[in-house]
């Protein structure tokens, strides 16, 4: 490992260490350097080689694939198509996979490392290592660099919250008390407080759910007894110590915890609406420069092609790897791929959009920062640079789809009698999957299948590679006993 960047020193930082520099980090949030490389012209299996070239420019230095990740799959933002890249890229490099004994590591809950199967605790025996985390969890930096390397790549994504509302409910209307007493989200919407209940079962789904999945503590106003959970603060958070360089330390796991402002904290709250309003945005801009010391980097939904080309290279992967088909879209929904704008939305829509936004304050706030952000890294990846690389991601991916996929394109699930290819279905929409063509080359079957397959059958076969099942076949017996 190389020396520290300021993102990757930051994760140390307690509370009141962070709020000393918050001024400086503000200042040079967004000019981190980014981990370069060019793309590499590879398409395994499918021969589908382009020519392809960066726009001239200054030389730029070699590096090294990044393969040690933790992916934040956030819900409803486009992250089951990021996990399938992280899918295929793992299982084709025969990288190890930190998997959840099912598929999610004990969601609605904090992440805990004792979820991971095969975690063992330090000291407790070898184990081989974890490169890549990525399935549904509650953040919990803590937890999670006792099972990743604290050099690891961290990222996520999120998505405009309108448009995470209308999938949210359409995909958690039966699991979420306030959408399902909501006769429609317009309804909800117009009087949000009417269906909702802070701590009501799956209501995290109803209001503020990045947030929540980011694992961040609310403001006190949004805290109840059954609400929300968060870490209770540290009496005696860790200091670094006088005299000492940021660049001397290496990240402590057991001392680091959640951010909670004593700004926003312990104290009894104001009648004065300009103190709350000040008193919130401090709080807010507390934890998003929290995330902004621990996140590497921070898709956006709205710009999927453009995210996938700042990964590729910040991961120093080849433009290939970064290549695939949505996963999880729901029939007339999909899930990214356009901007954020309500310029072809009825009046009532854009009405709604916005009453979206403002009840999903918190979603918004952490949304616009790393939109900001996102487009921050575009100027100093370079425009041209950019529309070039999705220029060709995208030819690629159309192309790959001509190749391996029935109609090109994803289909309704009634078409997908193949069970290893047929999504979940959950909620009140069709989830979209895919049907392979037949014909296919044996290595071009294998690589089709990587890019085809739905979120929860790859862990299945994921878990079966790391975890092939002991059989032990006793004598006069013809059963074998199950996994």
């Amino acid at each position: 490992m190389g020396p520290l960047s300021p993102t990757r020193t930051m994760r140390l930082w307690g509370p009141r260490s962070l709020g000393v520099a918050l001024g400086v980090f503000m200042t040079i949030g967004f000019a981190l350097q980014l981990w370069g490389g060019p793309f590499q012209r590879r398409l395994p299996g499918l021969q589908l080689r382009h020519s392809w070239a960066s726009t001239p420019g200054p030389a730029v230095p070699s590096c090294l694939p990044r393969q040690r990740l933790v992916f934040l799959k956030t819900h409803k933002s486009g992250s089951s198509s990021v996990l399938s890249l992280l899918h295929r890229y793992g299982d084709r490099h025969g990288l190890r996979f930190a998997l959840p004994a099912r598929y999610q590591f004990g969601y609605p809950k904090l992440f805990q490392a004792s979820r991971v199967k095969g975690y063992r605790p330090q000291g407790g025996g070898t184990q081989s290592p974890f490169h890549i985390l990525c399935h549904h969890m509650r953040f919990n930096l803590k937890e999670v660099l006792q099972v990743m390397p604290s050099d690891s790549f961290f990222f996520s994504i999120v998505r405009d919250p309108a448009a995470l509302a209308r999938s949210a409910f359409s995909y958690y209307k039966s699991t979420s008390s306030a959408f399902r007493k909501s006769p429609s989200l317009a309804a909800f919407l117009d009087n949000p407080r009417a269906f909702y209940q802070p701590g009501a079962r799956g209501d995290h789904y109803a209001r503020n759910l990045l947030w929540f999945d980011f694992g961040l503590p609310f403001p006190p106003e949004m805290r109840t007894k059954r609400g929300n959970p968060h870490p209770p603060r540290d009496p005696n958070p860790p200091q670094l110590p006088s005299g000492v360089g940021l660049r001397a330390h290496t990240l402590d796991p057991n001392a680091l915890f959640h951010p909670i402002p004593t700004a926003a904290d312990g104290h009894s709250q104001t009648s004065s609406s300009a103190s709350l309003d000040l008193r919130s945005s401090s709080f807010i801009q507390w934890n998003l420069a929290w995330l902004d010391s621990v996140f590497d980097l921070v898709l956006v939904a709205e710009y999927f092609d453009e995210s996938l080309v700042l990964l590729a290279d910040a991961l120093c992967w080849g433009l290939d790897d970064v290549v695939g088909f949505m996963h999880n879209a729901q029939a007339g929904g999909g899930q990214g791929g356009s901007a954020v704008g309500d310029g072809g939305l009825t009046a009532e829509d854009r009405h709604m959009s916005a009453r979206a936004r403002a009840w999903n304050n918190l979603d918004w706030a952490l949304y616009v920062h790393f939109n900001r952000s996102l487009w921050a890294r575009i100027k100093q990846y370079g425009q041209s640079r950019l529309d070039s690389a999705v220029a060709e991601l995208r030819a690629r991916r159309e192309a790959l789809a001509k190749h391996c996929l029935v109609g090109g394109q994803a289909l309704d699930p009634k078409y997908i009698t193949d069970r290893r290819f047929r999504p979940f279905q959950f909620g009140s929409g069709k989830v979209l999957g895919y049907v392979l063509q037949s014909g296919l080359s044996l290595q071009d079957q294998e690589e089709c299948e990587r890019l085809a397959t739905p979120e929860l059958q790859y862990k299945d076969k994921l878990d079966a590679k790391q975890f092939p099942p002991t059989v032990s076949v006793p004598l006069k017996t013809s059963r074998l006993p199950s996994p």
